[in-house]
């Protein structure tokens, strides 16, 4: 960012704060609307192609405004930061309020599930989903898309969880304390973590690079498709592929070590 740029931001925060000025409000909103397209892309990852990627930009936009008009440029915090947390927040919150899987789909996923564990203690092996969809009457991509319905339920279902323990005093936003965890968290997450190391390991390259670019690099599938030279498309059948081999040890380390 230029000189001029940073002063240009610092007088639209002067106005937004001072006077929340509707032309420094809007000039805010432009130059954070990147950020919602982003959690938006990332989000969307694990949504059903049902959805409207829409309707999820609009509950971004609407954290991006919840972010501007409670945001304390006191504190020793970056807007970028705690914009972040709110575009999420309230994309989950409005996915969860929706019911964006209805409980058709929450049954297949459940199905889906008990069949795949039918099939592995027939066959003694993991089974690959080929050998689902052709069990089930399924296409791979069904197959695929069904587990990325049931990660992402997990972590709206914990989501849910949280929000309904909050004292309804208590809705103000914080930022969880991730560093502070019991022995026996840190010892059930060290176990998990060794486990999902060994098993990513198991995967071939591309999934392997897939998933270090989307959850340790936080990149969209878009930008990954441009650096491997291979379609969104594509890039989401590895992402959906590698979610199939780690669906147990993933589920686990959602539901059991709250660590999303």
């Amino acid at each position: 960012m230029s000189k001029q740029d940073l002063m240009d931001e610092e007088a639209c925060w002067d106005q937004w704060i001072r006077k929340r000025d509707p032309e420094a409000g809007d000039a805010l909103v432009r130059k954070y609307t990147p950020l919602v397209t982003y959690h938006v892309q990332r989000i969307s990852a694990g949504l059903p192609r049902n959805v409207s990627r829409d309707d999820i930009m609009s509950l971004g936009l609407h954290g991006l405004f919840d972010a501007l008009t409670k945001f304390d440029p006191s504190r020793d915090l970056k807007f970028d930061t705690y914009a972040s947390f709110r575009i999420r927040g309230t994309i989950i919150d409005g996915l969860r309020k929706e019911d964006w899987m209805p409980r058709s789909s929450r049954e297949k996923t459940k199905k889906l599930e008990d069949e795949i564990t039918k099939l592995e203690q027939k066959l003694l092996r993991h089974v690959t989903p080929e050998e689902v969809a052709d069990h089930l009457g399924m296409s791979v991509d069904e197959v695929y898309e069904t587990v990325r319905e049931q990660y992402f339920s997990n972590v709206l279902s914990i989501d849910e969880k949280i929000n309904d323990d909050d004292e309804e005093g208590q809705k103000s936003f914080v930022i969880k304390d991730r560093d502070s965890k019991t022995p026996e968290q840190k010892t059930m997450m060290n176990e998990l973590v060794g486990d999902l190391a060994k098993k990513i390991q198991e995967l071939n390259k591309n999934e392997q690079l897939v998933l270090n670019l989307f959850y340790t690099e936080e990149m969209t599938l878009t930008e990954i498709g441009e650096i491997l030279s291979l379609s969104t498309s594509r890039i989401s059948q590895i992402h959906s592929r590698a979610l199939f081999k780690l669906r147990k040890l993933l589920t686990s380390e959602i539901v059991d070590g709250g660590i999303l």
